[in-house]
C-alpha cells in the first residue's frame, strides 16, 4: 500500500487526503484548510493604474446561472419571429430594454453594463460551466483555477480568519485547480443553514472530537509520507478551528438580518445567497458565487422564466439596491453570466435549446459603468454583430478591475505556464 501511493501523482494523492477529510467532516468544511497558504508568484507588477477600471473591485458576488441562461428572455429581448413572450421593459433611464420577466432590475439599470456580444464554442453544460468559470477548456491532465482562487493566488488572502472564496448552492468542483487546497472555495449547500457545526457550542465540540480522533489516527501516515498536499491537510485542523471559535462565523448568519430585507430578496436558495453574498463581501470575504439552477428550458420557456427569472429579477435588484445603500456597489463587482445562451427560434415543446454562438452577461459596480451596452446580436439574436467578447476576454476585464495583471504568467505544478484569462483581452469600454 505504501508503494501505491508513491506512485499516485501530486493531484491524485491530494485527492485521496480530501476524501479522507471528507469522510470525517463532511464536504462543507473540507476547503476550510490554510487560507492564508498561497502568495503572489511575482512581486513585480507593470504600471496598470492608467487604464480604466484597475483594481476598483475589492470584491466579487459572481452569480452563475446553472443551465444556459437565455439571452432574448434576458438581457437581449428581441422583436419579430425570435421574439419571447413578454414584452420588453425599459431601464430606468431609458437607455436600453431588457425582457419583461426582468423589470426590478430594469429599475436597477443605471448601475448596470451588459454585454450582449459574448461567443463560445462549448455547447455542452459541464464544459461549459467549467470554462465560464475558469476561462480554459476542459482537459483531463490539468484543471484549471476559477477566478477566486486567482485572485488568492495573486492578491494574497482577504481575511486571517475567513476563506478569500466562498460558493453557494454549488459544490466546489470549479475551485482551486492547480494551486493548493488553500485556494478552495468554501462551498455553502443552504444559505440557510449556514456554516455547518456553527450554529452552536456542541456542534463546535462535536468538530473539535472529530478532529482531535483524526488527527491521532493519521499522525503516523503524516510522518511516513512527507507530501505538501498532506500537510495542506495537517494545517486544516488549526484553521477549521480558528474559524470555528471566532466571531467571525456571525457573517454566515441570516438570521441576523430584519425580515423584511430577507423578504426583499426572495424566500428561495437564490434570494438568500445573494443576501448571504452581501454579507459575507462585508466581512472581507473577496470572492462569491452563488449559483442558481434550471435554466435548460427546453420546455415551455415561458411558465420556466417566469418562475426562475422571477426570483434572479426580485434577488438581483434588490442586491444592487442594497449595496448602493450600504455605499459598497462602487467597490464591488456584481457578475451575471450563463455557460451559454439558448436558441432564438422556439423548438415543438415551446422551449428554446442551447446556443453558444452568442449570448449575454452583466456588470456592475466596481469601476463598471452604468446605463451602457456593449456590443450587440442581430436582428434575431442568432450571431454577433458588433464587438465579439469571448468567455476569455470576460474573465480578462474581472481579472482587471480585481487589481490583478491579466498578462502575469503562473507556472503550474507540471511546469506549465497559465495566466488568468488565458490570453483574453480587457473590454476597457465598459470600465467607468
Amino acid at each position: 500500500m505504501n508503494l501505491d501511493l508513491f506512485r499516485l501523482d501530486p493531484l491524485s494523492r491530494r485527492h485521496f487526503a480530501e476524501r479522507m477529510a471528507m469522510t470525517t467532516l463532511g464536504v462543507s468544511l473540507t476547503p476550510l484548510l490554510g487560507f492564508g497558504a498561497d502568495k503572489s508568484a511575482s512581486d513585480e507588477k507593470p504600471d496598470l493604474t492608467k487604464m480604466p477600471g484597475f483594481g476598483k473591485a475589492k470584491r466579487v458576488i459572481w452569480l452563475q446561472m446553472q443551465g444556459g441562461m437565455s439571452h432574448i428572455d434576458t438581457l437581449d429581448p428581441k422583436t419579430g419571429e425570435t421574439k419571447g413572450a413578454s414584452e420588453a421593459v425599459s431601464s430606468k433611464k431609458g437607455d436600453f430594454q431588457l425582457a419583461g420577466y426582468l423589470p426590478k432590475l430594469a429599475g436597477q439599470g443605471d448601475k448596470i453594463s451588459i454585454i450582449r456580444s459574448m461567443t463560445s464554442k462549448t455547447g455542452v453544460h459541464a464544459a461549459g460551466q467549467y470554462v465560464m468559470r475558469t476561462g480554459y477548456e476542459q482537459r483531463g491532465t490539468i484543471k484549471h483555477p476559477a477566478m477566486g482562487a486567482w485572485a488568492q493566488h495573486i492578491l494574497g488572502p482577504s481575511h486571517k480568519t475567513l476563506p478569500s472564496s466562498v460558493c453557494v448552492n454549488r459544490n466546489p468542483d470549479h475551485g482551486n485547480g492547480f494551486f493548493a487546497a488553500a485556494s478552495s472555495p468554501l462551498p455553502i449547500h443552504d444559505p440557510e443553514a449556514g456554516l455547518q457545526y456553527a450554529q452552536s457550542a456542541d456542534g463546535t465540540d462535536v468538530l473539535k472530537k472529530r478532529l482531535s480522533l483524526l488527527d491521532k489516527i493519521d499522525s503516523d501516515f503524516r510522518t511516513k509520507f512527507q507530501d505538501i498536499n498532506l500537510k495542506a491537510y495537517t494545517d486544516f485542523y488549526d484553521t477549521t478551528m480558528q474559524l470555528m471559535s471566532s466571531d467571525d462565523t456571525k457573517a454566515f448568519k441570516l438570521t441576523d438580518e430584519p425580515d423584511e430585507l430577507r423578504e426583499k430578496y426572495g424566500r428561495n436558495k437564490f434570494g438568500q445567497g445573494c443576501l448571504l453574498a452581501r454579507r459575507l463581501i462585508e466581512h472581507d470575504v473577496r470572492f462569491v458565487e452563488v449559483s442558481h439552477g434550471s435554466f435548460d428550458m427546453h420546455n415551455d420557456v415561458d411558465d420556466a422564466m417566469q418562475d426562475k427569472g422571477g426570483q434572479l429579477d426580485v434577488a438581483l435588484a434588490a442586491l444592487l439596491e442594497d449595496l448602493s445603500s450600504r455605499g459598497l456597489l462602487d467597490s464591488t463587482l456584481v457578475v451575471l453570466c450563463s455557460e451559454f445562451g439558448r436558441t432564438p427560434t422556439i423548438n415543438g415543446k415551446g422551449g428554446r435549446d442551447h446556443y453558444p454562438k452568442v449570448f449575454s452577461t452583466l456588470l456592475a459596480g466596481g469601476g463598471v459603468k452604468g446605463g451602457f451596452v456593449y456590443g450587440s446580436s442581430d436582428k434575431q439574436g442568432r450571431e454577433v454583430a458588433d464587438k465579439m467578447a469571448t468567455i476569455q476576454d470576460f474573465h480578462a476585464t474581472i481579472g482587471h478591475v480585481m487589481g490583478m495583471n491579466v498578462e502575469q504568467v503562473v507556472m503550474s505544478p507540471s511546469g506549465r505556464p497559465f495566466t488568468i484569462a488565458n490570453k483574453g483581452t480587457v473590454i476597457t469600454d465598459v470600465m467607468a
